[in-house]
């Protein structure tokens, strides 16, 4: 097990600048779900596996204090230059740390996030110690969106069959004690459910819209674990896929901004 966390903190080496720049921002509706159940303004939030704090900002002016946890030090490097050119606001700060050792105390915090992480962490060790820092009513919220983002069934197959090579030449190239671990996403509600920990389970759909240019719809795809993975290994034949991918990209566009709709998916459980 620990080799298997090692190599999924080392998949996202080297790529946090693209990451951030990228990904689309947590959606303001995450603070508004949970702070409605919660009931009142959160005095300690964990965003877990924050990568590059996209996850944690929104969190800034809603919650009392916010601790980012992120073991690759790639990714939080970004975080915190982010936070020193913020200013350093005193309540917010990025800490290292992976998701079955917070290093909080028992009965800490409020809410605990997972965003875009939660499989990439073993689910039986991380819901216990969930459940040990929240306190009674506190809230575990593991939240991910569906790729690719909703805009054109062409671009969206290409990007997917881009993936799924790459996923694939990852795959094969990758020696096995190397290779990363990811836990099925569909499979959250259910181990919430059956850890035995929460009182209450249940999983929310929403929506989220972003402006993207052809540019940043391609670095969408780039910023994927596999493909990063695969590229880091060698697969260069993977680059005339993604130029392919990039000419489609800048045809649909047609030097444009669009309107991209992201799908959320909310798995939650209350202590």
């Amino acid at each position: 097990m620990q080799d298997i966390r090692r190599n999924n903190v080392e998949r996202f080496k080297g790529f946090g600048t693209l990451y951030d720049q990228n990904r689309p921002a947590a959606p303001t509706e995450v603070v508004e779900i949970l702070n409605t159940y919660l009931g009142t303004k959160p005095r300690l939030v964990a965003d877990v596996g924050c990568g590059t704090g996209l996850s944690s900002w929104i969190w800034l002016n809603e919650a009392e204090r916010i601790i980012g946890v992120e073991p690759s030090d790639d990714m939080r490097a970004v975080a915190e230059a982010k936070w020193e050119a913020a200013g350093k606001p005193d309540h917010l700060r990025f800490v290292s740390g992976l998701s079955h050792e917070l290093g909080l105390p028992d009965g800490s915090v409020d809410i605990v996030t997972c965003s875009q992480s939660f499989h990439w962490m073993e689910p039986e060790s991380t819901l216990r110690e969930f459940a040990r820092v929240l306190r009674p009513g506190g809230i575990f919220a593991a939240y991910d969106c569906d790729w690719p983002p909703i805009l054109d069934w062409q671009l969206e197959q290409t990007y997917q069959q881009l993936i799924a090579e790459a996923d694939h030449r990852a795959s094969s190239l990758e020696v096995q004690e190397n290779q990363a671990h990811k836990w099925s996403k569909d499979g959250h509600l259910q181990q919430i459910s059956q850890s035995g920990l929460f009182r209450y389970v249940r999983e929310i759909v929403f929506h989220h819209h972003e402006t993207f240019d052809a540019d940043r719809y391609v670095n969408l795809a780039l910023s994927q674990g596999g493909l990063q993975t695969a590229l880091k290994l060698g697969a260069d034949e993977l680059l005339t896929a993604a130029d392919e991918f990039r000419a489609l990209a800048t045809r649909i566009f047609d030097g444009q901004t669009r309107t991209v709709l992201f799908s959320y998916r909310m798995r939650l459980g209350i202590i």
